[in-house]
């Protein structure tokens, strides 16, 4: 059952945390959600990987894509990330990151920090700097927080800057964790991805922002496996295909584990 047309309100304020500024927005999208309440209502979110930091994240009436990016360089081999969504956040728009040109059927983009609700849905980007040099160099990213499924889910985007005690407050202790770990300028380096992750103590980290068979030779990452070999001990899964679902009941009941996904070929 389709809800009703709804029309677009919006309410701006000021959302003032522990010196992060952004927007409260309260959204109503009617026709995005899909299927009967109890379907929207489900606890289970299906993560797929589309290359680099973008995942395509449905569950609870919802399609989220987040950071889909332009092919070249590190993604130059990747398929396309243009893919149908409800909603699409943006980390950043550097190098090949935040690539909007091609998504179809004009989802609602969201590029700044703040508090924005939506039916069933509320979503928080927390501002953080793009490299290590307080933004002056790379610009900020922004680090989007949402429960989605029933999973409490934190995506880093390009994270390079040690988490601030603010910051901490705000993203509180995911399930599961998309950490960057590919090591350039502008991301975490594996050691620096380790100390978030120790910070956060998420139930499920999945690595991100990692060099694959996708990237020509201008790409600087570096490959998953040396922060797999920062975190011996912890369990490790493979997903046998580039989409995973994951329920409540899945998440480890102690300690954490690390969710490698199979990144798309062209």
């Amino acid at each position: 059952m389709q809800c009703g047309s709804a029309k677009l309100t919006m309410k701006r304020r000021k959302f003032l945390s522990y010196g992060s500024s952004g927007l409260v927005t309260t959204m109503g999208l009617g026709a995005l959600h899909r299927g009967s309440f109890a379907q929207v209502q489900s606890d289970r979110v299906t993560l797929r990987s589309l290359g680099l930091t973008a995942f395509l994240f449905t569950g609870s009436g919802y399609r989220l894509l987040v950071n889909p990016f332009r092919r070249i360089g590190c993604t130059a081999g990747f398929p396309s990330p243009a893919v149908p969504a409800d909603i699409v956040m943006i980390s950043s728009r550097l190098f090949y990151e935040g690539f909007l040109n091609e998504l179809p059927e004009n989802p609602k983009v969201l590029t700044e920090p703040g508090v924005y609700d939506f039916t069933n849905l509320k979503i928080q980007g927390i501002l953080t700097p793009h490299d290590r040099e307080g933004g002056r160099r790379f610009g900020n990213n922004v680090i989007w927080k949402w429960t989605q499924g029933g999973i409490n889910i934190v995506h880093m985007g390009g994270a390079a800057a040690p988490l601030r005690v603010e910051d901490q407050i705000l993203l509180g202790r995911p399930d599961v964790l998309l950490v960057p770990v590919g090591g350039t300028p502008y991301v975490y380096t594996p050691a620096e991805a380790v100390q978030a992750i120790q910070v956060l103590k998420p139930k499920v980290v999945i690595p991100t922002y990692f060099l694959t068979s996708a990237a020509d030779d201008t790409c600087e990452l570096k490959p998953v496996d040396e922060f797999l070999a920062l975190m011996q001990g912890t369990p490790i899964t493979r997903a046998p295909s580039g989409a995973l679902s994951i329920r409540p009941s899945d998440l480890p009941t102690q300690g954490m584990r690390i969710q490698v996904y199979q990144y798309p070929v062209a």
